[in-house]
């Protein structure tokens, strides 16, 4: 039976049925994404979408009725683009897992902002087909429910965490202006070095700027490609314990 309290989801309600509608969800969730692209976050408002519309914020009101239900049709945009087509769909485990990282690793890095931003958004239909491929992508292996649910947790943790990283390693790598905290941080880690008490580290980066010696440390490798390697280990140490078979190779 339907709670008194599912109208508060967006989802639970059809769009508004006027016989020629102006605006749909995808067309307003399209246009917020497009303002975080470009401006970041913060620059997302009522006001500041339907102005891109061409609409009255009282008019986009009609359509969605708060700030949250604006940011859940943004999450349930991107977790549509994260979403494999069902022709593509790897049948092994493992190359049905490794699809879904990746894609997800892909749109998240698309839209940094999105990885603290978004975090709290309320579940969309979008987010129940992604977690419906992640449990497909397992289907046909002998792991029970709380494996299962393990595996698919221990992929998503490894996606976002990197995706986080790689966000603040483009962020850093960035040229830091005089008095900024990358600026500052910069020169805090340089002086710390310079004590001695870190001769691993010192090692590793030398005397200089380490943003100089950053491309010696971390390799020759892509952001995506040292994902894809992590990935790979993540998942044959998960076949390992759990006696999955792997594709051949």
């Amino acid at each position: 039976m339907a709670s008194a309290d599912d109208d508060a989801l967006i989802w639970t309600r059809p769009e508004p049925g006027t016989r020629r509608p102006k605006f749909t969800r995808e067309q307003i969730a399209s246009t917020a994404l497009a303002i975080a692209d470009a401006e970041g976050f913060a620059a997302v408002s009522m006001r500041r979408v339907a102005g891109e519309l061409g609409a009255g914020t009282m008019t986009l009101y009609y359509y969605v009725r708060t700030k949250d239900e604006l940011v859940a049709l943004m999450d349930n945009a991107l977790m549509g683009e994260v979403l494999i087509p069902e022709d593509e769909f790897p049948s092994h485990w493992y190359d049905a897992l490794s699809a879904i990282a990746l894609r997800t690793w892909d749109i998240l890095t698309r839209h940094p902002w999105a990885l603290h931003s978004l975090q709290n958004a309320p579940v969309g239909p979008n987010n129940l087909r992604h977690f419906e491929q992640a449990l497909a992508s397992l289907a046909g292996t002998d792991l029970d429910a709380p494996d299962k649910f393990l595996l698919i947790n221990l992929v998503d943790d490894f996606v976002h965490g990197n995706a986080l990283r790689s966000a603040e390693v483009r962020e850093a790598g960035e040229p830091a202006a005089d008095g900024s905290p990358v600026d500052a941080a910069l020169r805090f880690g340089q002086t710390q070095i310079a004590t001695g008490r870190f001769p691993h580290t010192q090692a590793l980066f030398g005397d200089g700027d380490p943003r100089e010696a950053w491309g010696r440390v971390v390799g020759p490798l892509s952001e995506r490609d040292r994902f894809r390697v992590g990935l790979s280990a993540l998942l044959h140490g998960a076949a390992s314990r759990w006696k999955l078979a792997l594709p051949d190779a």
